[in-house]
């Protein structure tokens, strides 16, 4: 596919350093011999567009017989996004979803009201060595779907737009970007990109976005003249024509963004809320356990334990 995303999408150093509002340096966490970098929240940025929370899994290794656990746990107001670059893991959720998800692939699950999970590697992945390394977000909801009903979608790697230009490959994971629409169901203007680049390509972020970062995963990229390496994360000004350079030996990026919202959430755990009184009854019903009686059940395959409320 041939791409011209913008007429004069300009060079790195014809905007001004100023035009990078904030740079986040992510907080490591070790999660018990498998690490993860938090880019959002963070201290001067809750959100870019509806993106609050991002984290970087990995890289991690494991033995025969190791993996991923993450027992059965509750969301609401949000919706995750998960993307790997390598590995796999088996997605199990209350709404009857069981899906295996691999590198390129989307798993896309909208908690609105309220939604149970379990992330675990597969039984064939545990027959011997194997490695993980992905992101995964949640998206804040608008106050108008935080009470929709839960839902799920996952689409292949190849039902994902793809956008090629002369050093760039990019796939649209989510929202809209360069002409092109990815196929999940959103709920608010949003932008989501794994984008590789060639040794100095030099890529324009989308202009018709009001809020856009960037998310460096492997390599480095300039912009006015200062190198940013992987793992740092930039949000740029709004209304400024950004164009990256990669530097010698090419960037993996994810670029991210869209509309704000009408104000900032509250996030208590893997509660994210507009208001603190939803997140209250929220861990009042977890604490209580009540499976199938009111906003939360356990996934049908996955029922004999969960996460109690910390």
């Amino acid at each position: 596919m041939s791409w011209n995303p913008a007429l004069t999408p300009g060079c790195p150093d014809a905007i001004g350093a100023d035009a990078i509002e904030t740079l986040i340096i992510p907080r490591a966490r070790d999660l018990g011999g498998f690490e993860v970098r938090r880019a959002l929240p963070a201290p001067k940025r809750q959100m870019v567009g509806p993106f609050i929370f991002f984290d970087q899994m990995g890289p991690a290794e494991f033995l025969t017989d190791q993996g991923i656990d993450v027992r059965p746990h509750p969301h609401i107001g949000l919706g995750t996004v998960t993307y790997l670059y390598r590995g796999s893991f088996q997605h199990q959720d209350s709404t009857g979803a069981d899906q295996i998800i691999t590198p390129g692939a989307l798993n896309w699950m909208v908690a609105g009201r309220g939604v149970t999970h379990s992330e675990r590697s597969p039984e064939a992945v545990r027959a011997g060595p194997s490695s993980l390394l992905g992101i995964q977000t949640w998206i804040a909801l608008p106050e108008t779907h935080e009470d929709i009903a839960p839902s799920f979608e996952h689409h292949a790697a190849t039902a994902l737009p793809e956008i090629r230009d002369q050093g760039i490959e990019a796939r649209l994971i989510l929202g809209r970007a360069y002409g092109e629409v990815a196929p999940a169901t959103m709920h608010s203007d949003t932008f989501y990109l794994d984008v590789t680049l060639a040794a100095r390509a030099r890529f324009p972020l989308p202009v018709d976005h009001e809020d856009r970062g960037l998310y460096i995963t492997e390599g480095s990229v300039s912009i006015a003249g200062q190198e940013f390496q992987a793992g740092q994360m930039m949000v740029f000004r709004p209304g400024d024509a950004i164009t990256v350079a990669a530097g010698d030996r090419g960037a993996r990026l994810m670029a991210l963004g869209g509309a704000t919202l009408n104000g900032p959430r509250h996030i208590w755990w893997n509660f994210v809320a507009s208001s603190r009184e939803r997140i209250e009854v929220a861990k009042q019903e977890w604490r209580e356990a009540r499976w199938g009686q009111g906003r939360f059940d356990l996934p049908p395959g996955d029922r004999d334990e969960h996460i109690p409320l910390p």
